[in-house]
């Protein structure tokens, strides 16, 4: 599990990648129905990626920071933007726990609320659900229909159920302009503005990866359609 603390967008996106990393390669302890399918993360609109520290006595109250970024109309990633979690929650738990999690937006709706800026309450207007595991292509006829969030939360390195209903993510400013070198806003960054960072080539390897491997395995089980695929771009460029 990875530190919770706020920390500057160099160091959340390092930690993003090695989170990525654990969530989705097979281990002795993620076997392949364990793992985030390439797919998800392939079609995916947007996505966060934050460590979180929940600390409860009567009631829990739950923070901590990551980086958010989003897929441009080319295909590609924007530059990730700096963004922080908080919530308070009820029931009866004691105790501190600190989980990594992985929030996949699969819609462009989630992407624009992401991008507004401000404060963000998750299960508000955003329907939220846990996201499938496993490397199989099934999930793909759900995932059309999905939720606008999935959500994916590792606890002492094993995957585990979260509730993020009534947890706000907030806009790191600051951080952003300290990175930057200039005030922007998350919008700017999440729609393209600025160029993505070489401080952050590590997070764009994984992430160019499984659309690598979603690609590869949609040949194998369609070949048909890669075929017309090749043909269409062709004629694009021809």
């Amino acid at each position: 599990v990875n530190n919770p603390i706020p920390s500057n967008l160099k160091s959340e996106a390092k930690k993003a990648a090695k989170i990525l990393r654990e969530f989705t390669e097979i281990t002795s302890r993620n076997g392949p129905d364990k793992i985030i399918p390439p797919h998800v993360i392939a079609k995916a609109k947007g996505l966060a990626v934050l460590s979180v520290i929940k600390a409860g006595f009567l009631v829990t109250a739950r923070g901590g920071s990551g980086i958010v970024l989003a897929r441009l109309p080319n295909g590609t990633w924007s530059a990730p933007s700096a963004i922080g979690i908080a919530g308070l929650g009820g029931g009866f738990e004691i105790g501190i726990e600190v989980s990594d999690l992985v929030i996949i937006l699969n819609h462009e709706r989630a992407v624009e609320a992401f991008a507004k800026g401000g404060n963000l309450t998750l299960g508000g207007n955003l329907t939220v659900a846990i996201g499938p595991l496993g490397r199989n292509l099934e999930g793909d006829v759900a995932l059309r229909s999905s939720a606008a969030v999935y959500t994916y939360c590792k606890s002492r390195g094993l995957f585990a159920g979260v509730s993020l209903e009534g947890t706000c993510l907030i806009e790191r400013k600051e951080t952003n302009r300290k990175f930057y070198g200039q005030d922007i806003r998350a919008s700017a960054i999440l729609l393209g503005d600025v160029p993505f960072p070489a401080q952050a080539d590590d997070l764009y390897e994984i992430l160019a990866s499984f659309t690598e491997v979603y690609e590869n395995e949609e040949q194998r089980n369609n070949p048909g359609k890669a075929v017309r695929e090749q043909r269409r771009v062709c004629a694009l460029l021809f």
